[in-house]
């Protein structure tokens, strides 16, 4: 299964679950919560959850048993075959994630990692589509993708003997690459069929949260149908099996893969839904209303002085200058929090705070995206806001960013 993300800032690929991360708090590009890097083709990370274990034991397990059905005589050494087939797969599942990774690219979207996890990979793409002839473009390149290395295993087939170990695998391969297109061609959101039906619904519209509101629902009805569907199809044999041959523990396998694959979905296409209505508050994200009025001290100014200068003026934030009036440094407020009121006459500020550096110095007039942007790509807690001509305008503090996203999504409607 594959997901894009879009959970605020874009994301994009399918044979597993994504979302972007467009209204989320700053974070640095590298996670290393990924799990474990692979590698970096296109410059962008690889990584492999612990989770995929998990799942590579289980096609290890059951390939292996349908190998025993098929080719007896491998004995013990199926499993060694099977778990081939789980890391081939995988591969293919990479390709697929890597087909949205080259698009993305292609249209100039950072893309922040590829991750293989439970059911499948995910790109993380950091932006999202301008227009929706691109959205649908990046969408369709994953199960395109797929669909060519089904037709590339199916001619492999024609070349090999049917009936022995590379035929079987060939023959694994072809499928299961046939059902990752298909699947993740159903339309709605978090799968790729969801972002395309997005694109469809945005060009018609020419409202990109009419179309990640009708592929959202589309998405949860998909997920109840996949809740009830799947278990029924089973087991009434609509999917090829014998219906006399089914037992309980099979049916009860294949309630529990269609309960995660249906919370999986609806889960996806709630948090595709959430975020963009996040979006839709962003341009109310501006750097000069969420600033901080600041006083300008020097570096020696007792910690004290430096409040009663900031009391007197209504401001909440104190900014190292220098001689010259030019700033060189923020008074962090975690650091003033942690001064006890009787020793602040007797520290200088300047052992509260933390020098500039250009990353940290943002216009006033930065809002929405660019805004988030900006902070995203120079951690921080505090950032000095500056006018057109360089004077200082205020301080901008990260709590208070995060305080207005949590607003904004505690609005009726969000």
């Amino acid at each position: 299964m594959d997901e894009s993300g879009d959970s605020g800032r874009p994301q994009s690929g399918k044979s597993g679950t994504g979302e972007e991360n467009p209204g989320g708090k700053p974070r640095r590009r590298d996670d290393p919560g990924g799990g474990i890097l692979m590698g970096r083709p296109f410059g962008v990370p690889v990584y492999v959850a612990p989770s995929w274990f998990l799942v590579a034991a289980l096609i290890t397990w059951v390939f292996g048993g349908q190998l025993d059905r098929v080719l007896p005589e491998l004995g013990g050494t199926r499993y060694l075959v099977s778990l081939f087939f789980a890391v081939a797969f995988y591969a293919s599942v990479l390709v697929h994630e890597l087909a949205h990774t080259v698009a993305a690219l292609r249209f100039k979207l950072p893309v922040r990692r590829i991750q293989l996890q439970f059911f499948g990979g995910v790109s993380e793409i950091e932006k999202e589509s301008d227009t929706p002839g691109r959205e649908f473009v990046l969408a369709f390149v994953g199960p395109l993708l797929s669909l060519v290395l089904s037709g590339l295993f199916y001619l492999g087939m024609q070349a090999v003997e049917p009936g022995t170990v590379p035929g079987v695998l060939l023959a694994g391969l072809m499928i299961s690459n046939l059902i990752v297109a298909a699947f993740n061609l159903l339309p709605g959101l978090p799968l790729d069929g969801g972002r395309m039906l997005r694109a469809v619904v945005w060009k018609i519209t020419g409202n990109p949260m009419s179309g990640t509101v009708a592929a959202a629902w589309f998405g949860r009805a998909l997920a109840v149908t996949v809740l009830i569907g799947l278990p029924l199809l089973t087991h009434t044999g609509a999917l090829g099996n014998d219906s006399a041959d089914i037992g309980g523990m099979t049916t009860v396998t294949d309630a529990l893969l269609a309960a995660i694959l249906a919370a999986i979905i609806w889960t996806g296409a709630g948090n595709s839904l959430r975020m963009a209505r996040l979006r839709e508050h962003l341009p109310e994200l501006q750097a000069r209303a969420l600033t901080r009025r600041a006083v300008p001290v020097e570096t020696n100014t007792p910690l004290s002085e430096a409040l009663r200068r900031a009391n007197e003026a209504g401001a909440r934030a104190l900014v190292i200058v220098d001689g010259q009036g030019d700033p060189k440094a923020l008074v962090r407020e975690a650091a003033i929090v942690g001064v006890p009121e009787h020793r602040r006459p007797w520290v200088a500020v300047s052992g509260l705070a933390q020098d500039l550096t250009e990353g940290m110095k943002v216009p006033a007039e930065l809002a929405g995206e660019a805004l988030l942007d900006t902070l995203r790509a120079h951690p921080a807690t505090e950032y000095l806001v500056i006018e057109e001509n360089g004077s200082i305008y205020g301080v901008l503090s990260t709590a208070d960013v995060e305080r207005a996203f949590v607003a904004a999504m505690a609005r009726p409607g969000s």
